[in-house]
């Protein structure tokens, strides 16, 4: 009993009883529960909220896209595409068309395909959010594009396409969190050449000596993020101290970005950096 489950059925199998259900376990949609020494993870809610529906609704948006592995979600809710347009608290449902081939199943549930999760995706939530969402899906994934372009053609006059093409054409998987992503958006939209991300440095036998968040390798120009974990983790610190101190000596220039850097102010700094190698 250590996943969730409907309660009538786990008393009609008489694997607990009505006071064990009451007192062992808690609700986490109506009619579905988990142990209370459990805390619910977000496959968790998941799994709640699909038995909630009757095991009918299919999972998508955010939710889908947790379930085919991408990261950075977390607390949002479960979105679902059901026909039950009062869900409980934590459960969103849609009364979206689904079409053949716009379904699989992760883990034994229902879920959108990775294109149709894109499809939802790009146009539900602000431009930048849902680009740095869509990064991580195709970072998870390897998302086709072609095949979220064929579900738009099937879904004619729906609401977001427009965003849903802005969104599709920023896409890149090489973004490792969605800071990343806001980085390499605000670099492009103040007119700097649209940088690479992921950017291998090589030693002399070809062996990676590290990778660069994003960046102009014909200039060796590169642009990183420090997330607190470069500060907060003593070891992670020491080992930035030694890479940036050989990347240097192979003739790149970093530019570090740090969450309280203005915009303004970084923009300002890789355009010094570019001018610096003549772009």
């Amino acid at each position: 009993m250590d996943a969730p489950f409907i309660g009538t059925e786990a008393l009609a199998a008489g694997s607990i009883n009505r006071h064990q259900l009451r007192t062992r376990y808690r609700a986490l949609c109506p009619g579905i529960y988990l142990s209370r020494q459990a805390h619910p993870s977000l496959e968790d809610r998941i799994t709640a909220a699909w038995l909630w529906s009757g095991r009918e609704g299919v999972v998508a948006g955010l939710s889908a896209a947790a379930l085919h592995g991408t990261k950075w979600i977390t607390d949002e809710p479960v979105e679902l595409i059901h026909a039950n347009a009062r869900p409980p608290r934590g459960v969103t449902t849609r009364r979206d068309l689904l079409l053949d081939g716009e379904t699989e199943t992760a883990n034994g549930i229902p879920v959108t395909t990775p294109a149709r999760t894109a499809f939802d995706i790009g146009r539900r939530h602000r431009l930048d959010a849902a680009v740095a969402r869509l990064d991580a899906l195709a970072r998870a994934t390897r998302l086709n594009l072609d095949l979220v372009s064929d579900i738009v053609g099937r879904h004619p006059g729906v609401r977001g396409l427009r965003q849903l093409e802005s969104a599709l054409e920023l896409i890149d998987a090489g973004a490792e969190s969605p800071r990343e992503t806001y980085l390499r958006l605000l670099l492009v939209r103040s007119g700097l050449p649209k940088p690479k991300t992921q950017i291998p440095v090589l030693a002399d036998d070809g062996r990676p000596l590290a990778y660069l968040d994003m960046g102009w390798p014909e200039l060796r120009v590169a642009v990183e993020y420090d997330g607190d974990q470069h500060r907060s983790d003593r070891r992670q610190y020491v080992r930035d101290i030694r890479r940036y101190e050989l990347l240097e000596a192979r003739g790149w220039i970093i530019v570090r970005v740090v969450a309280e850097d203005h915009p303004v102010d970084v923009v300002r700094r890789v355009r010094q950096a570019l001018q610096l190698r003549g772009r």
